[in-house]
């Protein structure tokens, strides 16, 4: 053997020998990952109906497994989605998630009460989080949310489908760019007919009551039609008009005037006593109307400067809004809607609360 091939020799053996010492699995682990894996944890109506077919249409992320106390689900899920044993979890053993590298997401699709709990266990597995909304039931459970993820440096983004869509952001975009002039007041109202009668949302301890449900979709109205955060509520009125289920203090009606800077108001309404779905901002040269404004599909509007409409079928809404959080974790990119965005509005959410209360303004 001349020299030349004794070092070409050397050499491979010397390769050969490195790569034994390393494991085939952590060499598949360091490779960036293309999709981001999905549990969803809760397989109630959103889950089922929405988000699972949404994540059949996604580019950057899949359904990768679930988290379901049924087990009739679980069998009827991994039968029609086809998830690995090994993916499938229930709620006494969630945290094991934490050693199943398939799963890098966890949303939560659970009653609000139960938001931050398991927001904060999925954060401690390791597990980035994609949260529903409402965030929670108070500002503190909604910052604790926050620090957990933080701490344990994973994204937490709420899952406000709006912003992701197309004519929201086409009428935000001319509200951010004064292309109307400054905005004067905002009229926004978001309800339907709800006719169950033993759901978490008639139910105080879940976190039940119209504001945290479709109230929230009115405050963001409100904030997106003004492009500014509120300073206070100025008055607010919580009713309830079937008091044999909306009970122990929960209204299925609620009104509020919020004071923004500038001395801009926006009044919002929020039902599960009617439908009721419209945004209008009322702008210096003329006055933008979305309805309806919230809705899975068909929201659209028009203003002084043109139609607002882009249409699209349900539910790609849901596979919008996955697909861009699924990048921004790919990306290592701050996600369009973090925590903070959650907890300001539970934030408004307590303060319209309080000052329907006491009858009185309330600073936020």
């Amino acid at each position: 053997m001349n020299l030349k091939s004794r070092r070409n020799a050397l050499k491979t053996l010397a390769l050969g020998g490195s790569l034994a010492l390393v494991n085939p699995y952590e060499i598949l682990a360091r490779k960036k990952k293309q999709k981001i894996g999905v549990a969803l944890v809760g397989l109630g109506y959103y889950s089922t109906d929405l988000l699972a077919p949404a994540l059949q249409q996604t580019e950057h992320c899949y359904l990768a497994g679930i988290v379901t106390g049924t087990p009739s689900k679980a069998t009827a899920w991994q039968e029609k989605y086809k998830i690995p044993e090994k993916n499938i979890y229930n709620y006494q053993n969630f945290d094991s998630i934490a050693d199943n590298p398939d799963i890098d997401v966890v949303y939560v699709v659970l009653p609000p009460s139960m938001h931050a709990e398991y927001t904060i266990r999925a954060a401690e597995a390791g597990k980035h989080v994609w949260c529903e909304k409402p965030m929670a039931v108070t500002s503190r459970e909604c910052q604790n949310m926050i620090n957990a993820c933080k701490k344990n440096k994973v994204q937490l983004t709420i899952g406000y489908r709006l912003q992701h869509e197309p004519n929201t952001q086409e009428y935000r975009s001319i509200i951010r760019q004064n292309k109307l002039g400054a905005v004067e007041h905002v009229d926004c109202a978001a309800g339907y007919t709800e006719n169950r009668t033993d759901h978490w949302k008639q139910k105080k301890e879940m976190g039940g009551g119209v504001i945290y449900d479709m109230g929230v979709y009115s405050i963001q109205g409100a904030r997106m039609g003004t492009n500014m955060e509120p300073l206070a509520v100025v008055s607010a009125k919580a009713i309830s008009t079937r008091p044999e289920i909306y009970k122990d203090g929960l209204a299925d009606v609620v009104e509020a005037r919020l004071e923004f800077p500038g001395e801009v108001f926006a009044d919002i309404k929020t039902s599960f006593a009617e439908n009721i779905n419209y945004l209008t901002v009322e702008c210096e040269e003329g006055d933008i109307e979305m309805k309806p404004y919230s809705a899975y599909a068909g929201v659209k509007g028009e203003s002084p400067l043109g139609e607002i409409n882009h249409p699209y079928q349900v539910p790609w809404q849901q596979a919008k809004q996955m697909d861009d959080d699924a990048l921004a974790i790919l990306e290592n990119k701050p996600p369009l809607v973090p925590g903070e965005e959650g907890l300001r509005d539970i934030q408004i959410v307590e303060a319209i609360l309080k000052s329907a209360e006491t009858g009185k303004r309330v600073k936020i």
